[in-house]
């Protein structure tokens, strides 16, 4: 049974520091019960606080799993195709969707936590081609494709957000140049976001959650429009 979730206590940004300067299996191992007393166990009790609230505030659909390769982010990194080696993210990272396909195909909400900044942020980070092709259907629709720009006006005005996933250059093929969402359908993925630098005290305490999830609920709009849209 998850114990009350109480905060992530600062020993969780310590690691996280101090990981970023010794990058190595020997250090993480060694360290290993930092790393899953203040940042795995907090983060799974996190979860299922914060889904609860997500499920019941913005859609019973939610999907949060406190576990790692669910809700929690591996810490490991893929150094496959890269040059960069080193085995271990310098970050943790929390993530909720919608959507019966694999999680990270779907809309969700998301934290990442480095030593001196919590981001928080709703959408998709990139569109796969048959996804993609249906987002870029629905912004050339005049209904749909307005109700997209009243969701981002809702998620982003008076700074609440910033609009990110821009990428391209220029409106893609067998669309105007000019077209009225010419921006949005330079998209290739699509997503809101809030920076706090530095990381907010309240993240060390119970109240987090409810913090979290307030903020969520202002970039809901962007969320509820890919789910209903998209899938």
């Amino acid at each position: 049974m998850l114990v009350t979730f109480n905060g992530f206590p600062k020993a969780g940004l310590g690691f996280l520091e101090a990981l970023a300067a010794d990058n190595t299996k020997t250090f993480f191992d060694a360290n290993r019960p930092t790393y899953e007393a203040a940042l795995l166990e907090p983060a799974r009790a996190f979860v299922e606080e914060a889904g609860a609230a997500l499920r019941e505030r913005i859609s019973p659909a939610i999907r949060a799993e406190p576990r790692i390769s669910g809700s929690i982010l591996r810490p490991n990194r893929d150094t496959r195709f890269g040059t960069d080696k080193t085995p271990y993210k310098t970050y943790f990272d929390v993530w909720f969707w919608e959507g019966s396909r694999p999680s990270r195909e779907c809309p969700g909400f998301f934290f990442r936590l480095t030593p001196d900044l919590l981001t928080l942020g709703s959408g998709m980070h990139r569109f796969d081609p048959t996804t993609l092709a249906r987002y870029r259907a629905g912004v050339a629709d005049e209904q749909i494709g307005v109700a997209l720009e009243a969701a981002v006006r809702a998620a982003t005005v008076g700074g609440k957000a910033e609009l990110a996933g821009i990428g391209l250059a220029r409106v893609p093929k067998g669309f105007d140049a000019d077209h009225p969402r010419a921006a949005l359908l330079r998209h290739t993925g699509l997503f809101v976001f809030v920076d706090h630098r530095p990381v907010p005290a309240v993240i060390h305490t119970r109240r987090f959650t409810t913090w979290c999830v307030d903020r969520f609920a202002r970039m809901a709009p962007v969320h509820r429009w890919l789910a209903d849209n998209l899938f």
